[in-house]
């Protein structure tokens, strides 16, 4: 109940357990659903780096190139932020083939907060799963998980929350 409270969610709607990576593979596993024709996944530019390799290890573990598969929103030239615009024209872009948007609710390496609320709608309208990689925003920003009809999010107590290394 009290983690629910500090991401938005409801208590049924919150398990704590593993590490975050660990978590994320798992969510990975259950929301990330691709097919012959939608396997895209949209995550920002600068990624955390286990991020990163999560998303090409379950690209490939099901049959598809990273390269291919895994579509990063970049900052404009000169511009230190993503624009969200541009995260919901990617969206829009590839609908078709967008199966996944995954991206850190605040990136780790420049402080953006991302509009969740907004970027969780725009994938849901085109038939894409939704998910977050809290590290760096729970405990740290007000979230709205459950009202805002995120698919999935994982987070760990040990940054913005102050639960000391390995806490789960």
């Amino acid at each position: 109940e009290p983690l629910s409270k500090i991401v938005g969610a409801k208590p049924s709607e919150v398990a704590v357990m593993n590490t975050l990576t660990v978590n994320l593979h798992l969510l990975m596993v259950s929301f990330y659903r691709p097919t012959a024709t939608r396997y895209k996944i949209i995550c920002e530019e600068k990624a955390f780096p286990s991020d990163q390799y999560l998303l090409q290890s379950q690209v490939a573990h099901h049959g598809f190139s990273p390269e291919d598969a895994i579509i990063e929103i970049k900052r404009r030239e000169g511009e230190h932020n993503i624009r969200l615009e541009d995260v919901l024209a990617k969206i829009e872009e590839v609908e078709h083939e967008l199966a996944l948007v995954m991206i850190g609710g605040v990136n780790y390496y420049t402080g953006q907060v991302f509009d969740m609320k907004t970027i969780t709608q725009k994938g849901h309208s085109v038939g894409a799963k939704v998910g977050w990689d809290l590290a760096h925003a729970a405990g740290n920003i007000k979230l709205e998980l459950h009202n805002w009809g995120v698919d999935f999010a994982a987070w760990c107590s040990y940054k913005y929350m102050n639960s000391g290394p390995g806490n789960v």
